[in-house]
């Protein structure tokens, strides 16, 4: 450790409070915090302390102060950054920027650029323009000249500079996660794509129109395959918890010892058994947006087994993933015509849950299609690539035909009526959860 790195802590226990502080090796204090605790008087002259309270306000107080010295710390390197930004010694960007910018020379030469879907998930780039927003940055004091230059999804950026394995090979396709997902899955407009993993995201290509929300959903990039070529834009949203519930049935309740443990135990039962599972650990995400849901499991009767629990977990899943879905119809204006004809492209590693893609498919009454390939966000950004540099043609990416012939579709296998009664027990379980964040 060097001297730079060594911090000293202090605890200053007293009659009536607890205090932690921490110094820098100037022994100057960077970070404090008081906690009070309870004085008991049983009798006259006497005076008691509950010791197992001193111990938790000694917790708390170091806590607190870490945090406190932490806060300064951000100062500290806020004031850094304006001072490099003021000499011009400042780029920023997001985690693309930095890695294209190292993998073409850093301080040697580096090329300082974002891909337009990285550049719209920083909030700060015109969806329409596709440049940095002028008034936004104004609002937010952000000197422009300290982004990256914006490019397509698809073309020559820059050639991988020396020291690399792969040096001179030229860099020409970049997309953030979900973006790269929809070109993996080819999806064109009115087609959408769903990732499976701790959460889930789900896009519809909406073609060149930006199409507002009026039920809970973004509007974002698709992408942009070359310098000139049209923006594909898409409605997007996300659901918080998908397979992180998984993970709660293995760490929190341990039903299950491993996450693929779930369908086999899911399907020794035939039904939910009327058990329905919200998973709002931390709110819900779209279309919803409620931070003050939590989580609830209702219908729970003598009969309910870890197998119902084990359903109903899958099912929020696909039951939240519907949800989006739904209202991504309701938002493209999706005649019922088109509706009937949608299906769906799923990927990520859930997705080898076959009782997962058949639940999802069953709910929302269409085709659920799996990819051989799961891994489409690689894909993706291959394809990207591929096509600036002429591996490629659109027609061989976008080849819908050849795509199915290795997938594994699902197709609807639940009645109307069984899919209507069940849409509505797990709409009411939804309304349950909410406004249970001060229970």
């Amino acid at each position: 450790m060097s001297n730079e790195d060594v911090f000293i802590g202090a605890i200053d226990q007293g009659t009536s409070s607890s205090r932690f502080i921490i110094y820098d090796k100037f022994a100057k204090p960077i970070g404090s915090h008081q906690v009070e605790f309870t004085q008991f008087y049983p009798q006259a002259g006497w005076v008691e302390h509950d010791p197992m309270e001193i111990l938790e306000s000694v917790k708390v107080c170091i806590t607190k102060a870490i945090e406190k010295a932490t806060a300064d710390g951000f100062d500290v390197l806020k004031d850094a950054v304006q001072e490099a930004i003021k000499n011009k010694d400042a780029l920023f960007g997001t985690i693309d920027t930095w890695l294209i910018w190292n993998l073409t020379g850093g301080v040697k030469g580096g090329l300082h650029v974002t891909d337009v879907s990285n550049a719209s998930r920083t909030m700060l780039m015109n969806l329409k323009t596709l440049n940095w927003d002028e008034s936004t940055l104004k609002l937010l004091a952000i000197p422009p000249e300290v982004l990256p230059k914006i490019v397509s999804n698809s073309e020559v950026i820059g050639n991988i500079a020396a020291g690399w394995p792969i040096s001179g090979i030229p860099i020409s396709g970049c997309l953030g996660d979900q973006h790269a997902a929809m070109l993996g899955q080819a999806c064109r407009k009115g087609e959408a794509k769903s990732t499976y993993g701790t959460g889930a995201f789900i896009l519809l290509n909406t073609g060149e129109a930006i199409v507002q929300s009026e039920h809970g959903l973004l509007s974002t990039i698709a992408y942009k395959l070359g310098p000139n070529a049209p923006t594909n834009y898409a409605l997007e949203g996300s659901v918080a918890i998908a397979g992180a519930a998984v993970q709660w049935l293995r760490d929190g309740l341990c039903i299950i010892s491993n996450a693929a443990e779930i369908e086999a135990l899911a399907l020794e039962v035939e039904s939910n058994g009327g058990v329905y599972f919200v998973p709002a650990f931390n709110g819900l995400f779209a279309p919803w947006w409620r931070d003050d849901a939590r989580g609830v499991l209702i219908g729970i009767t003598r009969y309910t087994g870890k197998g119902h629990i084990a359903r109903a977990v899958l099912e929020s899943i696909c039951f939240q993933v519907k949800d989006v879905i739904d209202s991504m119809h309701k938002d493209s204006g999706a005649e019922q015509s088109k509706k009937d004809e949608f299906l769906l492209r799923v990927d990520g590693g859930a997705t080898i849950n076959n009782l997962l893609m058949q639940t999802q498919a069953d709910l929302l009454a269409n085709p659920v299609v799996r990819p051989a390939d799961i891994e489409t966000t690689a894909l993706g950004a291959a394809y990207a690539a591929g096509l600036a540099v002429g591996v490629w043609k659109e027609d061989y990416v976008f080849n819908s035909k050849d795509k199915l012939k290795n997938a594994k579709v699902f197709h609807p296998l639940m009645a109307e009526d069984s899919r209507k009664k069940k849409s509505d027990s797990w709409s009411k379980a939804v309304n349950r959860s909410f406004d249970l964040a001060d229970l």
